[in-house]
């Protein structure tokens, strides 16, 4: 790692706010200073508490985040924003970003908020977001706050980073049941019916507390015993039922604590980040030799040829010892 790149990990340790954004950016930018950056940034992490927030468009998840951004502010708690947003086809960078977001909280020293853009990545989350997270903590704050793009029916991977997962709808989201089908209920922890003075808000909330029930015994009660997922309603741009869905956050958050559960949570987060990292540095391996090793290019050749099936080709480079190679 470069005397720059250091310095930069560093001072950000130090709570330079500055560095701390370009760190962010070079953790964007993929550069290969990103795992030494994680290295050293490792100690200081494992104390923020990671809140997702997602939902469709257009459900009001910004401003549910700006005015939950305020409750923990009220409370003292050190606040980091990760705000996802659509790619622009134009400058590769996020559409939406944290100049016409959050405006109140721009200022405050105890709030650092980053608009990121997907770059093309599913699930509604950039593939910086993991790295993010851990400089966000690294850095000392309280609380980590991830608002998804809101791309509907693949917005799953929240569930990867998070601790608490908020899914937020709005009566014009649809038949609960189409809720259903996109895996929200699978994600959920807490749904938060928002815009509730709308038509359709309290059908909604029936529907959704009538699927809650019925999936009692699914992925919840088995990973969240005593937490049975609650459906709230809020008017967020009112400030209406923003207390009651804190409560909750936090009574989640208890539980999660005591039970031992969150440290599970966390634990088998590793292990999927242990196993997605190693997948891509076989995956990085292969692809650098693939065409340069002459074994390895002749199975390709008769692969593109159609000579061989790709199955047969894998059992047989695996099995004659070509790939992995042995260590030296």
């Amino acid at each position: 790692m470069s005397e720059s790149g250091l310095a930069l990990v560093d001072r950000m340790l130090e709570g330079d706010r500055l560095a701390l954004a370009r760190l962010i950016t070079l953790v964007e930018n993929r550069s290969p200073l990103v795992p030494e950056v994680m290295r050293r940034i490792h100690p200081r992490t494992g104390r923020a508490y990671a809140l997702g927030v997602t939902g469709p468009p257009g459900s009001g998840k910004s401003t549910l985040v700006d005015k939950l951004i305020a409750l923990l502010r009220r409370e003292g708690a050190s606040v980091g924003i990760v705000a996802v947003d659509p790619t622009s086809p134009f400058t590769g960078g996020a559409v939406l970003g944290d100049r016409i977001r959050m405006q109140a909280h721009a200022l405050d020293p105890g709030v650092f908020i980053r608009s990121m853009a997907t770059r093309g990545s599913l699930g509604g989350l950039a593939r910086a977001t993991r790295e993010v997270l851990k400089l966000l903590d690294a850095f000392g704050m309280d609380w980590v706050l991830v608002e998804t793009v809101g791309v509907g029916q693949t917005e799953l991977d929240i569930i990867k980073l998070a601790d608490t997962t908020v899914v937020v709808l709005v009566p014009e989201s649809g038949d609960a049941i189409q809720t259903m089908k996109a895996g929200l209920l699978e994600v959920a922890d807490i749904f938060c019916v928002n815009k509730a003075d709308r038509d359709g808000a309290q059908h909604l909330v029936a529907e959704l507390r009538f699927m809650v029930h019925l999936h009692r015994e699914g992925r919840h009660a088995a990973q969240q015993p005593g937490w049975e997922i609650p459906v709230l309603t809020t008017r967020a741009v009112e400030g209406a039922g923003l207390d009651e869905l804190f409560g909750e956050i936090r009574r989640h958050r208890e539980l999660l604590e005591t039970s031992g559960t969150l440290e599970a949570r966390r634990q088998a987060r590793r292990r999927r980040e242990l196993y997605e990292l190693i997948v891509q540095e076989l995956r990085r391996e292969v692809e650098g030799q693939l065409e340069a090793d002459g074994a390895l290019a002749g199975y390709l050749e008769q692969v593109l040829s159609g000579a061989l099936d790709p199955y047969s080709a894998v059992a047989e480079i695996l099995a004659k010892g070509i790939w992995p190679r042995p260590a030296p």
